[in-house]
């Protein structure tokens, strides 16, 4: 028997429409850097632009995989189509990290040839601050929602990204302005491309534990097996299987075998909700499926 999977995620319209805001602030910001970073000819300032367009980028797949995973379950996808954010999820994971090479490249290279370099600090540090300010009030927003959805956690996460990497630009254009060293420029960038990489890889290896239908973190087997056999009635417990369709949302099944005189009285009905209640108040799984078996019961498929 099964109860229904919490519609948590990306699924509800208050996290699609502050991805929605935060594209828009991302986008205007996006702008003010390109332009500001070609008339300063600072690398970091057009690193940090880059960046923004890669969370526009990000932001626009994340509604998109909002908008599909809204989409109800039929009888083809059963589960239906949670798993979208996960994909999301990915290409920003994918995106960052060639992001974070094509900045540690450029950087390296101005390093190297520090003499063909020439920074206007003053332009540089006015748009490193709006972006900073931009930077935080997206964070802001997407605060709350990136606790329940990895896709709006990617989307934070490279917003973070990018509040640091204006923080970082904001730092070299005053070293610039103050001690003419243009080689803070190429510095702040290579920082920047350090900080994404740890984040994309963490995003992906997020990723790839939903995809290969890991147990979720924080979770443990065992407990849950221990809990399941102090119920009154149940003898034994097998077949355990935790994964998460995406963030926020475990799915749990287990045959359960239950003592012959539990059986025959008519308790099987009060057992099942009782280890329905257990898994969702103890150990936060809306969505589980029992298979009750008297004991003694044989099992017709294979299992370890």
């Amino acid at each position: 028997m099964h109860d229904h999977a919490p519609a948590g995620g990306i699924r509800g319209a208050s996290s699609r429409r502050l991805l929605a805001i935060s594209l828009a602030i991302t986008s205007v910001v996006m702008i003010v850097q390109v332009v500001g970073a070609l008339l300063s000819g600072s690398l970091a300032l057009l690193a940090d632009a880059v960046h923004m367009f890669t969370d526009a980028a990000g932001l626009v797949i994340a509604l998109i995989a909002a908008a599909v995973a809204a989409r109800p379950a039929n009888d083809r996808r059963t589960f239906g189509y949670q798993r979208a954010e996960v994909f999301g999820a990915l290409v920003n994971g994918v995106i960052l990290i060639a992001l974070s090479v094509w900045i540690a490249i450029e950087g390296v290279q101005r390093l190297l040839n520090p003499g063909e370099v020439e920074v206007a600090g003053g332009l540089m540090l006015v748009v490193a601050v709006v972006g900073l300010v931009a930077n935080g009030a997206a964070m802001w927003l997407l605060s709350s929602a990136q606790r329940r959805s990895m896709n709006v956690r990617g989307a934070y996460l490279e917003v973070l990204g990018d509040l640091i990497g204006s923080a970082a630009v904001i730092v070299a254009a005053i070293v610039i302005v103050t001690t003419g060293w243009v080689q803070a420029d190429a510095v702040a960038s290579l920082l920047i491309a350090a900080m994404i990489v740890p984040r994309a890889v963490g995003l992906l290896r997020e990723v790839v534990s939903v995809l290969s239908e890991s147990v979720p973190v924080g979770t443990h087997v065992h407990d849950i097996r221990e809990h399941i056999l102090q119920t009154p009635g149940v003898v034994d417990v097998h077949d355990i299987h935790v994964w998460q369709l995406t963030r926020g949302a475990p799915v749990f099944t287990a045959h359960v075998v239950v003592d012959g005189a539990a059986m025959a009285d008519g308790r099987a009905s009060s057992i099942l909700s009782q280890l329905q209640s257990c898994l969702s108040q103890h150990f936060d799984v809306e969505h589980s499926t029992f298979q009750l078996e008297p004991a003694g019961h044989v099992e017709h498929d294979a299992h370890a």
